[in-house]
């Protein structure tokens, strides 16, 4: 299979013309009659149980059991729904450890194989290690050492970001044959970074250490002792797809809806709102938009930069033209906050405000008074000043008007974000909010 296969199977040859139909946009939508009150109510409850089937997939790395079953899970539902659906199909990396673990001869850690993996001898790569600080200086040489890569505090999300590139670009500048990358964030945890999906982007291993487990290895680079880093395993290209539904009414104007469903662990807040809201407004857009043609669109690939997005905004979402809104839900659409108290984090009621909603300039002031309230979101942003993730793709290959939610919750890109980090209710409030701006978008 190659790096960039992507055939959409579809019963005639698919092209972006007969896929989605082509025409200009016309803002008519018939009235939904849909109350607040309402639209919490039995729809909130199903959010909550879709919001909960996904958690339960667990693991949702790219072209996985977990990402693959979500994704069937997802197709059937759209199908019952009323829409056609189709799966463009493309190669994402995989990798399964045997052995991923930092050695002082002493102190021994777990570590986290950065893909795309590169792998070490099954002996490992012995040398001594070296401190690089979070502006890419090293207090000793780096030519023939392990790099211990101690980033700032940060919730960190991607290999591509100036904190992380910086130092470890430095690193292996330096002669470094292998980086150790300590996530420091807010868990303690080992914080996953998205990174390229074709290529690795760098010609040596690089591994994530967890902060609560590099204090001896931290002690071993003042010393300038030596630690054995080890990373075997077997890897390679696997399938992966994204979902496509469409109803196609034949009104020549186009409602989209995107998501992402994949992602470095099981994603409970970082994609379950995002999934829940999803399938919450494919099934009242078929009811209440009757003036639309609809395209509700699902990627997997996201965590190798937006590789399954990629694919589908080249060959199989309608032109900006034809596209009357587009509406993208991204990471932490209602992800849990939580107090930082004495012997660990404890879990709130409230929803994490570090989310972000942004639309086009005309949709402001309907998106403040949407989501008054709302933590986070009750001040947009202009996507003339701020976009990220998927929705940048959108917004750059000339799509409006858009709307879109992204975020970093305190778990997001780690293993422990399960059920414990999203609300039900909270999904259900916000997907609300998203749904009653649709309708005055399109009204």
């Amino acid at each position: 299979m190659s790096d960039r296969a992507d055939t959409f199977h579809s019963g005639a040859g698919t092209t972006r013309r007969n896929f989605l139909a082509a025409s200009a946009a016309a803002p008519i939508i018939a009235a939904a009659g849909t109350s607040r009150a309402a639209a919490q109510g039995n729809e909130g409850s199903r959010a909550a149980e879709d919001l909960q089937r996904y958690i339960a997939f667990g693991n949702k790395q790219s072209g996985g059991p977990g990402d693959d079953a979500c994704g069937a899970w997802l197709e059937a539902e759209l199908a019952q729904a009323g829409f056609q659906t189709e799966r463009q199909y493309f190669s994402a990396p995989w990798f399964e450890s045997v052995r991923a673990e930092l050695s002082d001869g002493t102190a021994r850690a777990s570590v986290w194989p950065q893909p795309i993996v590169q792998t070490t001898p099954a002996e490992g790569v012995t040398a001594p290690i070296v401190r690089v600080d979070a502006q890419g200086l090293a207090q000793r040489p780096l030519d023939g050492a392990i790099a211990l890569v101690d980033l700032s505090h940060a919730r960190w999300s991607s290999m591509f970001w100036p904190g992380v590139a910086t130092p470890v670009g430095r690193a292996f500048e330096g002669g470094a044959l292998a980086c150790v990358i300590v996530t420091n964030g807010p868990t303690g945890k080992i914080i996953a970074l998205n990174t390229d999906g074709r290529e690795p982007l760098y010609p040596n291993p690089v591994a994530l250490l967890a902060p609560e487990d590099a204090a001896p290895f931290l002690a071993a680079a003042i010393d300038g002792r030596d630690v054995t880093l080890t990373v075997t395993g077997e890897g390679g290209r696997r399938r992966a797809f994204n979902l496509a539904g469409r109803l196609d009414r034949g009104r020549g104007r186009w409602l989209v809806v995107s998501t992402p469903r994949s992602g470095w662990f099981t994603c409970a807040g970082e994609r379950g709102g995002g999934i829940a809201a999803w399938l919450h407004l494919a099934r009242w857009a078929v009811r209440a938009a009757p003036e639309y043609d609809l395209a509700f669109v699902c990627n997997s690939g996201h965590e190798y930069q937006y590789l399954g997005a990629e694919e589908l905004l080249h060959s199989v979402a309608p032109s900006p033209e034809e596209t009357a809104f587009w509406l993208h839900l991204g990471a932490n659409l209602a992800a849990r906050d939580w107090h930082e108290a004495v012997g660990g984090l404890m879990p709130l009621p409230g929803t994490d405000s570090q989310r972000y909603l942004v639309v086009s300039p005309p949709l402001l002031p309907a998106a403040r008074e949407e989501f008054a309230g709302l933590s986070g979101l009750e001040g947009p942003y202009s996507s003339e000043t701020l976009s990220a993730g998927e929705l940048s793709n959108v917004i750059e290959a000339g799509y409006a008007p858009v709307a879109g939610v992204f975020g970093v919750h305190r778990f997001h890109h780690v293993a422990e974000d399960d059920a414990r980090c999203v609300s039900g209710d909270a999904v259900s409030e916000t997907t609300a909010a998203f749904q009653r701006l649709v309708e005055r978008v399109l009204i």
